[in-house]
């Protein structure tokens, strides 16, 4: 009788019930297929695999294929040192992500990470957000690249955060499902053919126009996040309202300076600029000609701290026209 080498199967923990096609030969020639105990139910039971017996009674089979999610499993171990050759299922790397939060959230994983709840990692969700507007805004690839995958991070996070809830648990797998859900619904003329949508203008209100209906909104400013920052809020009651036709004159009328500011952003929202944005690029402009008045008053000797106003308008960098 000739004796089959073993051979240890690795799937990924986020995707385990998919096999690598190198997998499908060594199945086909096995003459036990077994499936170890981190190995989902579901999977085992697909694959027709029986429980996997201790070690030592794995090594003396022949044509042993053992299916597993890491080689650090005692039988697929045993099974390495006696010389099984391993196939591994190429995991996505969106996928090994989310495999990667699943470890560092478990036990064993990091003491920081599991300690994490959705309001306590609320900050880092905002802070990451702007410094991705900053690598927007700066046209750096590089920062756009990283700060895409810190805030891909914090999405991670809370959707393992959320798979721990004891009565409303739901995971990453369940939160991309609602969003294809979503995609396609509110893109009929895309995805069913049902309609005729030629500009992005008109995909906008249409896409608003399936979500007031998908959601059963009974106002037209339900669903405006008031948590965003007031000009960017001001701005999109002031757009929410502009396309429900609600006239200008009804938007706030106070001499308050809080007043004026909501006119000015709602105002600049209903004309086609975003007020959060513009506001943020003349913010950091402003900041840029304040280093650069530091930077002229030290070059000439004098302590930018103790600049009067007259002091101030002599070093203030000179503003094209």
């Amino acid at each position: 009788m000739t004796w089959l080498s073993p051979t240890v199967v690795l799937v990924s923990p986020a995707l385990p019930a998919v096999l690598p096609a190198a997998a499908l030969t060594a199945l086909r020639q096995a003459e036990h297929v077994f499936a170890a105990a981190d190995l989902p139910e579901v999977t085992r039971t697909a694959l027709d695999a029986k429980p996997a017996p201790q070690p030592a009674e794995l090594t003396r089979h022949s044509g042993v294929v053992l299916i597993t999610t890491s080689t650090d499993e005692p039988g697929a171990a045993a099974l390495l040192a006696a010389g099984a050759t391993v196939v591994e299922t190429p995991v996505p790397p969106l996928a090994e992500a989310a495999e990667v939060m699943d470890r560092l959230r478990s036990p064993g994983g990091c003491p920081w990470d599991a300690a994490q709840t959705h309001d306590s990692l609320r900050q880092y969700l905002v802070e990451e957000t702007y410094e991705l507007l900053d690598a927007i805004e700066e046209g750096d690839r590089a920062a756009l690249r990283e700060e895409l995958g810190d805030v891909l991070l914090q999405v991670l996070f809370h959707a393992r955060v959320a798979a721990e809830h004891e009565t409303d648990p739901f995971d990453i797998d369940e939160v991309a499902g609602e969003l294809v859900a979503k995609l396609v619904g509110r893109h009929p003329n895309v995805f069913s053919g049902s309609e005729a949508v030629h500009t992005a203008e008109r995909q906008q209100v249409r896409w608003e126009e399936l979500k007031q209906a998908e959601k059963r909104r009974e106002s037209i400013v339900d669903g405006v996040a008031l948590g965003q920052p007031a000009a960017a809020l001001a701005g999109k009651l002031g757009h929410r309202t502009g396309r429900a036709g609600l006239p200008y004159d009804l938007l706030p009328s106070g001499a308050d300076e809080g007043s004026k500011l909501f006119r000015i952003a709602a105002g600049a929202r209903r004309g086609g600029v975003d007020p959060e944005g513009t506001l943020r690029a003349v913010a950091k402009a402003f900041a840029n000609d304040v280093r650069a008045a530091e930077r002229a008053a030290r070059e000439a000797g004098f302590d930018p701290a103790a600049l009067d106003a007259d002091g101030w308008r002599r070093f203030w960098p000179v503003q094209s026209t």
